[in-house]
C-alpha cells in the first residue's frame, strides 16, 4: 500500500482537513425545521469550540433515496435552503448539504459550503464534474457497493474540473441484506488518494431493517467511532438531533444531542493517539 495522504486541504479559510485539528460534520438527517437546525447548529459550535475541532454543519434538504414512497422527504427545496442560509449567517458556522442532480449543483452552492455526493452517486460523473466546477469543496461517501480503493478515481473526477478541496467519507458496506459493515482496512486505502472521514451513524444503520424504513444499532456508534479514530482518520460524521425519537428521517441512528458532549470527548482522545501513531 501506497504511503498514505498527508497533505492538508484548506476546505474554507482557517478550516483545514487533514491537519492538526479534527473536524467534525454534525447535524440532524434531514432539515426538519429552523428551530431543529438552530439549536442543533448552535450547541454543535459551542461545544466545538470548546474542544478546539473543527465545525461544519449538515442537514440534508431532499431525502431523495428514500426507502418508502410514504417516507418523510423534504419540506420543500426554497424553504430549506433558507434554513441552511439562517443557520450559516445566525450561528456562524459553515453547512454542508447533499445534491442529487447536477442540475441542483447552481443554487445549492449558492448556500452551501461543502457539497455532498450521497454514496448511491459517488459513481455519476456529470454529478462530480458539476460540484467539482462549482468551487465548492466536495465530500464524496463511499458507495455501500465500492471497494475503497476504486473511489481514487470518483476523486479524480472532482480534480479534473480544478478542483482541489475534495474528501472522501466511509459509511460502510452492504453485508447481506439490512446490514452494512465497515472494513477499517478501507480507511488507511482511501487515505492514500485524500483526506478521510468516517461516518459514525450511517455505519450503525439497517436499511430498510424495519419493513420499508431503514433502522439502526446506535448502540455500537462508540466502538466503530473509537477504531476509525485509532485508524487515523481526519475527521467524523455524525448525524445527531434533539429527539431522535421524534426525528423524520434516520432516528435509530442518530446520536441524541445530549449525549455529543460525552461522545466528544472520548472520540477526541483515542484521535490524538492514532493521530501521532499513523503520521
Amino acid at each position: 500500500m501506497k504511503k498514505q495522504w498527508l497533505s492538508p486541504v484548506e476546505l474554507l479559510p482557517g478550516l483545514v482537513l487533514g491537519g492538526e485539528r479534527m473536524l467534525l460534520i454534525a447535524g440532524p438527517c434531514a432539515i426538519e425545521s429552523l428551530d431543529v437546525c438552530l439549536r442543533t447548529a448552535g450547541q454543535m459550535k459551542q461545544l466545538t469550540e470548546s474542544l478546539g475541532i473543527g465545525y461544519i454543519f449538515k442537514s440534508s434538504f431532499d431525502k431523495a433515496n428514500r426507502t418508502s414512497q410514504g417516507s418523510f422527504r423534504s419540506i420543500g427545496f426554497d424553504e430549506a435552503m433558507n434554513i441552511l442560509a439562517k443557520v450559516r449567517a445566525d450561528i456562524g458556522v459553515p453547512v454542508l448539504t447533499d445534491v442529487h442532480e447536477s442540475s441542483q449543483v447552481p443554487q445549492v452552492a449558492e448556500v452551501a459550503d461543502v457539497l455532498q455526493i450521497p454514496a448511491f452517486l459517488c459513481r455519476q460523473t456529470d454529478l462530480l464534474l458539476a460540484a467539482g466546477h462549482s468551487g465548492r469543496a466536495v465530500n464524496i461517501k463511499k458507495g455501500q457497493f465500492m471497494a475503497p480503493e476504486d473511489m481514487r478515481f470518483a476523486v479524480d473526477k472532482v480534480r479534473a474540473a480544478g478542483n482541489e478541496k475534495v474528501f472522501l467519507t466511509e459509511r460502510g458496506s452492504s453485508f447481506g441484506y439490512h446490514n452494512l459493515v465497515v472494513d477499517m482496512r478501507s480507511l488507511p486505502v482511501l487515505r492514500q488518494f485524500s483526506p478521510v472521514i468516517f461516518d459514525v451513524t450511517h455505519s450503525v444503520q439497517t436499511p430498510g431493517g424495519l419493513g420499508g424504513v431503514s433502522g439502526g444499532q446506535r448502540e455500537f456508534a462508540p466502538y466503530l467511532a473509537r477504531a476509525a479514530a485509532a485508524a487515523g482518520v481526519d475527521g467524523f460524521f455524525i448525524e445527531t438531533h434533539p429527539n431522535p425519537a421524534e426525528a423524520l428521517s434516520d432516528g435509530p441512528n442518530m446520536i441524541p444531542l445530549s449525549e455529543m458532549p460525552a461522545f466528544l470527548k472520548m472520540l477526541l482522545d483515542v484521535w490524538h493517539v492514532g493521530r501521532g501513531y499513523c503520521e
